[in-house]
């Protein structure tokens, strides 16, 4: 696996810490490319970037999470923000036009991104962004999203995350039967009950709402150069972000691309949440090659 070198850009309200394995600029002139999530980390990527020893790769803890820490006491996450900041880093960097490969919350900001500045990106894979607003349930996804914040705010972290796994798990729209289920129990996640008393965690609370309460500019990312392909899990069955996927491809005039695995299908083999991370470089290769 290439060495990864960490260093820090210095922003307004933020000293935002990424990541670089391989030369800038890469010697076979190909693209850097980029591997951004929100909320996760850039650690969350490792198994991913270790598949692809030959690119060089970009990760990032967005602002305000892990190694990023905010100096301008804010605590909400935008893709508005999280979009200024990534083209900043990919100015200071000088090597635009990048890919980039967005997962979740990252593909949201990636989005935003190519919408705001088209000219940054070459190819966007966005896989499996939770946008609300492109579902045919949308009133009633964020119906769903507030029952498992009301759960967090009620008895911590492990009823918010049990009852975040109950919406994200969900098969098909969120109808009468959804909501009329009992509290999931922690215990049957293998989580605990206890209540630490915080209530700034960035999945469970409402400080990404923004994120999923996001509305794609559809105009804009088509009028782009940028080529974007919207990506799903083979296993994602019809959930909620394989919906959401499904959405957002259907906005943009495409199909969802197929991905192996799941939501999270880029993740090592540690952990109860394992993909698929070496079918998946694979797959990502041949769609990135295709552009």
């Amino acid at each position: 696996m290439t060495q990864k070198q960490t260093h820090i850009l210095a922003l307004p309200g933020v000293d935002l810490v990424y990541d670089v394995r391989g030369p800038l600029p890469p010697d076979d002139g190909r693209p850097v490319l980029f591997l951004i999530g929100q909320p996760m980390t850039a650690e969350g990527f490792d198994a991913l970037a270790g598949h692809l020893p030959d690119r060089t790769v970009v990760t990032y803890d967005p602002r305000g999470l892990g190694r990023s820490v905010r100096t301008d006491g804010g605590t909400d996450y935008t893709p508005q923000q999280q979009a200024a900041d990534l083209h900043a880093l990919i100015e200071a960097l000088g090597v635009g036009p990048v890919e980039v490969f967005g997962s979740s919350g990252g593909a949201v900001t990636a989005l935003e991104l190519v919408a705001t500045h088209p000219g940054d990106v070459r190819t966007l894979v966005a896989h499996e962004p939770p946008i609300n607003a492109v579902l045919p349930d949308a009133e009633a996804a964020v119906r769903a999203r507030a029952g498992f914040n009301d759960a967090y705010e009620a008895k911590g972290g492990g009823a918010g995350m049990a009852a975040f796994i109950a919406m994200t798990s969900w098969e098909g729209e969120f109808t009468d039967d959804y909501f009329a289920r009992p509290a999931p129990d922690p215990a049957m996640f293998g989580m605990s009950t206890d209540d630490d008393g915080n209530r700034d965690d960035p999945l469970l609370s409402k400080r990404s709402w923004a994120v999923s309460d996001y509305r794609p500019d559809a105009a804009a990312l088509t009028a782009a150069p940028t080529r974007v392909v919207v990506a799903v899990g083979e296993e994602s069955g019809n959930t909620y972000t394989a919906r959401t996927a499904a959405g957002t491809a259907t906005l943009l005039g495409q199909e969802a691309t197929v991905f192996p695995s799941h939501h999270g299908g880029f993740l090592g083999d540690h952990g109860p949440y394992a993909g698929k991370p070496a079918e998946f470089a694979a797959r990502l290769r041949e769609v990135l090659a295709t552009g």
